[in-house]
């Protein structure tokens, strides 16, 4: 039996909710095979501020004229799209205009499956756009956790004036479990001052990251990078669990974060001293804070969907190669706690 308050969800629709229930007015969205069902969704929440796209690239330009006018705007992506969305996401970090893009991460090259896949992390943490542009790019590991992070990421997208990416595996997006979704907001949105007039509203503005003069360049270019560095230091987001004593501490974010939660449960019962470090905001990474909380640990195991990304990331933190190691699969397949355990036997030792 559900607790009181909770429904039984699947992700996509819960982070949907979440979505709507955070402001979001309009959605442009490619039906892309892996975002599919949660493209339908925000097609029957949104009613006339839904519009589908004819490409992944025309959805993320039609997010920049969306979300120029003052509007909270959402599109979706399955992970090879995400690519072909670099060069939007580009104009709209270098415009500082805020929106939030699901990615659902899926296994393959190009065309994918619709399988657990963590192959993006690259992508979304290290962009392809020109000059220094970034994404705030947040991993949930639950659909309770997706719906909390969908609201967070539209405060974050405003704050900052910048595009968020909320990095969701496949299976999360597909899977249900009991979720408490946000209360429905009864409140209109806040005027947004930098934000173009619509019709004879409000003054005419041009928002570009077109500086052809070196000098006004360079100006913006700081600005955004000094922008940036307040973005590292303030919205670093992670859990740790029981890593205080631990000897190897799993680090691991989405749902491999959840399955080697259970791995650590796992061996706590059977006397092993293991911990978890999960990131869940992956740019900002959690440097200073994996360091601290893994430096009296022997060994970190690093655990990802893929052939290495993240590790790469972990190795710049703890600046000791011999205590960081790595275990990975890619195709779609998970491994389950207990291979995770017997992988981190061998660096305990």
């Amino acid at each position: 039996m559900l607790a009181k308050n909770k429904v039984l969800i699947p992700g996509s629709e819960a982070i949907a909710e979440a979505a709507v229930r955070a402001g979001c007015t309009r959605y442009v969205g490619y039906p892309e095979f892996g975002p599919g069902t949660f493209h339908d969704c925000m097609a029957e929440l949104l009613l006339e501020g839904f519009m589908p796209a004819e490409s992944d690239s025309a959805a993320i330009a039609s997010v920049y004229g969306a979300a120029s006018a003052g509007s909270r705007v959402m599109t979706s992506i399955g992970g090879p799209g995400l690519g072909r969305m670099q060069e939007g996401l580009s104009f709209m970090a270098g415009a500082e205009i805020p929106c939030v893009v699901l990615s659902i991460g899926q296994s393959g090259y190009s065309l994918a499956g619709i399988l657990p896949s963590q192959s993006d992390y690259f992508l979304s943490t290290r962009p392809g756009g020109q000059e220094s542009n970034r994404l705030v790019v947040l991993a949930p590991s639950s659909v309770q956790e997706a719906v909390e992070l969908t609201q967070e990421s539209f405060e974050l997208a405003d704050r900052h004036r910048n595009p968020v990416l909320l990095l969701a595996d496949a299976i999360l997006s597909e899977m249900m479990e009991p979720t408490v979704l946000p209360s429905k907001r009864k409140r209109a949105p806040a005027v947004k001052k930098w934000a173009v007039g619509v019709g004879d509203k409000g003054p005419a503005r041009l928002i570009t990251p077109l500086f052809l003069e070196p000098g006004a360049l360079e100006a913006h270019t700081w600005k955004l990078h000094e922008k940036y560095r307040k973005i590292a230091s303030q919205e670093v987001r992670f859990e740790e669990y029981r890593c205080e004593d631990a000897k190897l501490v799993f680090v691991a974010f989405g749902i491999v974060g959840r399955v080697a939660r259970t791995a650590v449960d796992k061996a706590r019962k059977r006397g092993m001293k293991v911990g978890l470090f999960r990131p869940v905001s992956l740019w900002p990474f959690p440097s200073e804070q994996l360091a601290e909380r893994t430096r009296k640990a022997r060994s970190l195991l690093v655990v990802e969907l893929n052939t290495g990304q993240m590790i790469e990331d972990v190795l710049l933190a703890t600046g000791k190669p011999e205590r960081v190691h790595f275990y990975g699969r890619t195709g779609g397949s998970i491994p389950s706690s207990f291979e995770m355990l017997h992988e981190a036997l061998k660096w305990m030792e």
